[in-house]
């Protein structure tokens, strides 16, 4: 049965979107990486990166979020556009778009607004400006479709779901006035069973710390929110922050 490595942060709710639309079997294994877990040998033989989220495909490795969604999509056929030059390559660029563009950006902007030194305001503007752009093209891409690649839902669509139904904890509460039509497609794969059942997974993370624990969780379960930890920031007052934001360093 195909290990799922997870914990409940952006990265991973992509790939559990797609196990759970895709109705595969998997094992949860939950990876805590607050307590250095990702940095453990057994884990460094999945993903030599020390990162969430990776899967054992049956002794075949698997790292980095959009390549696991492209893999399983591939092997299952499910998810993927029609079949021509054309929306593959729409397929490719807007997903490595997300990959090599939203997800780093979105991440640096969280760690330099929340956990750097306050004094860093060159790095602040910078990351805080670049997610932003990003999501203007996405907007604008997605004023004139109703997914990422035409009228089909697929991986793109995971994958920029994944970070994008955090948008404003990213760039702040106005984000979705800003970006209606990036709400619009958040709103509606929110709304599906399989998100909700998605998102629930971190509570199975919370309950079962790192034993494994089989697909499906019930969709009644908590449908929203994300898993906070609190740091220190300095002198200041803590600050929350979704796991995956930061990893704590190897010593």
């Amino acid at each position: 049965m195909l290990k799922f490595y997870f914990n409940g942060a952006p990265n991973p709710n992509k790939v559990a979107l797609f196990l759970e639309e895709s109705g595969l079997p998997y094992e949860l294994v939950p990876v805590d990486t607050r307590k250095g877990d990702q940095f453990k040998p057994d884990f460094l033989k999945v993903n030599p990166n020390g990162k969430v989220p990776a899967i054992d495909d049956d002794g075949v490795f698997v790292f980095d979020s959009n390549a696991i969604l492209l893999y399983l999509a591939e092997k299952t056929g499910k998810f993927l556009p029609p079949n021509s030059p054309r929306t593959r390559a729409q397929l490719l660029s807007w997903l490595m778009f997300i990959a090599t563009g939203l997800g780093p950006y979105s991440g640096q902007a969280v760690h330099f607004k929340n956990f750097a030194p306050k004094d860093l305001d060159y790095a602040v503007n910078r990351y805080q400006f670049e997610a932003g752009r990003h999501y203007g093209i996405l907007n604008d891409h997605l004023a004139r479709s109703r997914y990422m690649v035409g009228d089909t839902y697929t991986i793109v669509d995971m994958a920029l779901w994944g970070w994008a139904r955090l948008a404003p904890f990213v760039l702040g509460e106005e984000t979705y006035a800003k970006f209606p039509n990036v709400k619009r497609l958040v709103d509606e794969i929110s709304a599906r069973p399989a998100a909700a059942r998605a998102i629930a997974l971190k509570d199975k993370f919370g309950r079962n710390g790192r034993r494994g624990a089989r697909h499906h969780v019930p969709p009644s379960q908590d449908q929203g929110g994300v898993i906070l930890r609190v740091r220190k920031v300095g002198k200041g007052a803590p600050a929350p922050c979704p796991p995956s934001f930061q990893t704590p360093m190897k010593h």
